[in-house]
């Protein structure tokens, strides 16, 4: 803005400035979280920028309205110093809202959770993926390499995974998960069985992810494993140090560990970093993902797990209200809550009772029962949204509908 005022032979910032600036900015906004919308004193800009005291010219229509935007105030201030000795704050995220010509979330539910946040902007959405190459574990990039060819250069080839051999599928599986489980036993000296179901949570330990919801009812764990059939749970990730609550989370999971012990084995491996984190999405048998409607904004491990032929067990939120399609991809924790409203109160103990309900009667028997039916979900997993949950799909459309927009 500074900038284009300069150029214009000018000290302070006009609308024309503003105009100027916003044809040439986008803006992804990438959570619903408060703690992802920054606010600053704005003491803080003043004495970043002593010497500029009068950056906009309030004189001009559109200059103060920024202003007041940016300030979240309900009528216009006088200038910046006066803003700053009244206790006002500058919103990032209102400034990049009202400095872009376009803005999207992350995947569809995102963009509508955040236009009813930003009603006044709109709000478009583009979903997230991840890089194929990347995520895709050397067993399966090995399979795809000898019956899809194109895969790399073309993501959406992975549709043809439907008719990959399911015992070369199972094959590369059985690789993947052979590795994770060396991974346990170096970390942790525990060896865990590569016969028994593993269910797989990796992520930052913060409140509104609720890695615990699945150690909700320890009872009714043991009850399933011996009723259903025997699993074993691997955990990962790392808690802000600020964030108390994800640390007692963290707590409480260690905790469920030891009152489990053999019932149900549970690890938790520590100094979790993208190769730990490419193991466990690639040597699951299924993927967790338990968010607080409407927190989780898009997620990308499920789409890691998906390229593997790993399908999810999901909260309907972020992504996988994308990529879901009740047991041909995976399944759903809860029932859809797309048009709700987001003030609504979650129900902890009705989800963690649909999680096991859903692990009990439907996916354990399939998993030990009905093999090649668990891996036709595998199957689809990777040719429906290992094909399109990636970065090639994100950064044409990204081209498509954003920057030659």
């Amino acid at each position: 803005l500074g900038e284009e005022a300069q150029k214009a032979g000018r000290t302070s910032i006009r609308g024309e400035d503003i105009e100027k600036v916003r044809s040439k900015c986008l803006f992804t906004t990438h959570t619903p979280v408060p703690a992802g919308h920054d606010r600053f004193p704005m003491e803080f800009l003043t004495r970043a920028f002593p010497a500029q005291v009068n950056f906009f010219d309030l004189s001009d229509a559109s200059a103060a309205d920024l202003v007041k935007r940016i300030l979240q105030a309900e009528q216009n201030v006088s200038g910046l110093l006066d803003a700053a000795r009244s206790g006002a704050s500058l919103n990032m995220t209102q400034l990049a809202l009202n400095l872009s010509t376009y803005v999207n979330g992350v995947a569809k539910q995102h963009g509508e959770t955040s236009r009813q946040m930003f009603p006044e902007v709109p709000i478009h959405a583009i979903t997230n993926g991840v890089h194929a190459g990347t995520w895709t574990c050397p067993a399966f990039r090995q399979l795809f390499d000898r019956y899809i060819p194109s895969w790399r250069e073309d993501n959406f080839s992975l549709r043809s995974a439907l008719g990959l051999p399911a015992e070369d599928v199972w094959s590369a599986h059985l690789i993947a998960k052979h590795e994770l489980l060396e991974e346990v036993r170096k970390k942790t000296g525990l060896q865990l069985d590569p016969e028994v179901f593993t269910i797989g949570f990796a992520r930052r330990a913060t409140g509104y992810k609720r890695a615990d919801l699945i150690l909700s009812d320890l009872d009714r764990l043991r009850q399933i494993a011996k009723d259903a059939g025997h699993f074993q749970i691997i955990y990962a990730g790392k808690a802000h140090p600020n964030d108390a609550g994800g640390k007692d989370i963290i707590r409480r999971i260690y905790k469920a560990k030891k009152a489990l012990r053999k019932n149900v084995p549970t690890v938790f491996l520590d100094d979790y970093n993208l190769d730990l984190g490419g193991k466990m999405t690639s040597g699951v048998d299924l993927w967790l993902n338990t968010p607080q409607f409407p927190l989780e904004a898009s997620g990308t491990s499920g789409m890691k797990a998906a390229l593997n032929g790993v399908p999810s067990l999901s909260i309907l939120d972020g992504w996988w209200v994308e990529g879901h399609i009740e047991g041909v991809t995976g399944w759903s924790i809860g029932e859809p809550r797309r048009g709700s409203s987001n003030g609504s109160e979650t129900d902890n103990q009705a989800e963690a009772e649909s999680l096991y309900a859903k692990l009990e009667s439907v996916i354990l028997p399939l998993y030990y029962r009905e093999r090649h039916k668990f891996l036709e979900v595998m199957q689809h997993a990777i040719a429906i949204n290992g094909s399109f949950f990636n970065t090639q799909r994100m950064v044409q459309q990204y081209i498509t509908d954003a920057y030659l927009r």
